[in-house]
């Protein structure tokens, strides 16, 4: 990667220009720092009693009926956003569709196993499994970097 810094008392405002051939990890890595998308909490409902949730807590988010929900260690929380809000929020590095109605944290999944319809059933840490929709099996395979061939 270059990197090119310009420093002049001409410039009124920060400029950033990024040229890539492809967006990969570490570009979304990137952005993500530059939109300051370091989300530090979550507030979720439970009950009466409203939970301050960190993101490193969250195994993952899942909406059913128009209601979005957070799950955790500690059970599962209403959100007010919806899930789009939540993708743009949360790091990209950390947080992946993986269907419709499901955004994982890829640090809670511990295995993933093909199903013959071309569709991925992966599990959480939490024994939980949930299923990867065909529409995002290659980019769960770029994060998880599957998709690298070994040279012989």
């Amino acid at each position: 990667m270059k990197v090119s810094l310009d420093i002049d008392s001409k410039h009124k405002e920060t400029h950033v220009t990024i040229q890539c051939n492809e967006m990969d990890d570490t570009i979304k890595e990137i952005l993500d720092f530059l939109k300051g998308k370091e989300t530090e909490f979550i507030v979720g409902r439970n009950g009466d009693m409203q939970h301050i949730l960190r993101p490193n807590d969250v195994h993952y988010i899942y909406s059913r009926e128009d209601i979005v929900f957070a799950v955790t260690s500690k059970g599962e929380f209403k959100l007010k956003q919806k899930l789009f809000e939540l993708e743009e929020m949360l790091p990209s590095k950390q947080f992946i569709r993986i269907s419709k109605s499901v955004i994982a944290n890829l640090y809670e999944l511990s295995r993933f196993e093909a199903s013959f319809n071309g569709t991925l059933c992966v599990y959480f840490k939490s024994g939980v499994k949930e299923y990867v929709s065909r529409h995002y099996v290659r980019q769960i395979k770029e994060s998880l970097k599957m998709n690298r061939r070994i040279k012989k």
